[in-house]
């Protein structure tokens, strides 16, 4: 049985200062469910993964990685007709990380409903999705309804990330009513501070809510009580990837039948292994490590 399943799109990502006067950079794949696959499978669970890559040398990267790092990727297809995603992402002193998307027209936002394998959903521990792809387009929307339909019918746990990037909608209210709508069919959910106004109706006793807080560490609402944790203090290197870090390490220790506070502890190791590295995923502990 396969313990988490995940749907997303594979990403090259080139990290460097501001462009107009860099002459160095440094290329890396990456993605939220991306990352959150290879910190699972680094701490023993099986995890599966569906997405779409062109067979381009980005493709071939991702596909290379996620199954070096044993992510079961039978599910993921190759696109002959499109590219790969990109992102660019300039660090600039004092001030926040600039990311520009260049992923319209890409392989992973052709991920539809039919890539969608109802039966290995259904035959999984928990399925994992986050708002990010279900802003990808129509088709990739639908195929993350899909694939929590299936879920739900199965009567497998959801989980679900909000991962809102504002330049992916079209406006506001339209990501307020997806993002809501996918919130509410998640058993375990997962947003920042700043994206509780989101997904207001999701916000319900009954359901587990781990919100990430920046500097004051993050909190979970879980049967009707609140936790708390601290953000361990670590020399931070590039912060791309510490949610995603988080949500796998919670989600870790919630598989191994941790109690709450502990979901968390291990949540804030992850995230706090992933900032000091300048990869999203490559400094991500092992479960000896852990």
């Amino acid at each position: 049985m396969t313990d988490v399943y995940t749907l997303g799109e594979p990403l090259g990502v080139v990290s460097s200062g501001r462009v107009r006067h860099e002459n160095e950079a440094r290329l890396d794949v990456c993605g939220p469910e991306f990352t959150l696959a290879i910190a699972l499978a680094r701490l023993g669970h099986r995890c599966a993964y569906l997405g779409r890559v062109a067979g381009d040398e980005l493709g071939a990267r991702a596909l290379t990685v996620l199954r070096g790092e044993g992510v079961d990727v039978e599910d993921v297809r190759v696109t002959e007709s499109t590219r790969t995603g990109l992102l660019l992402r300039e660090s600039r002193v004092g001030r926040e990380l600039a990311v520009t998307h260049y992923r319209t027209g890409s392989a992973g936002a052709l991920l539809a409903p039919g890539n969608v394998p109802i039966d290995r959903i259904a035959a999984s521990r928990m399925l994992h999705v986050t708002g990010l792809t279900a802003a990808l387009g129509r088709d990739a929307l639908d195929a993350v309804r899909t694939a929590v339909t299936a879920a739900r019918n199965a009567e497998v746990a959801i989980s679900f990330s909000v991962e809102y990037v504002p330049e992916l909608w079209p406006s506001v209210r339209e990501a307020e009513e997806v993002l809501s709508e996918l919130a509410c069919e998640a058993h375990l959910l997962f947003l920042r501070q700043d994206e509780l106004d989101l997904v207001k109706p999701a916000l319900t006793p009954e359901r587990e809510v781990v919100v990430d807080r920046g500097a004051k560490g993050a909190s979970v609402r879980a049967d009707r009580m609140r936790y708390d944790v601290q953000g361990w203090q670590v020399p931070v290197v590039d912060t791309a990837g510490a949610g995603e870090a988080f949500a796998a390490g919670y989600i870790s220790a919630a598989l191994d039948g941790l109690i709450p506070q502990e979901r968390l502890h291990r949540g804030a190791l992850l995230s706090a292994a992933a900032v000091t590295s300048v990869s999203d995923w490559q400094g991500l502990p092992t479960r000896a490590e852990l």
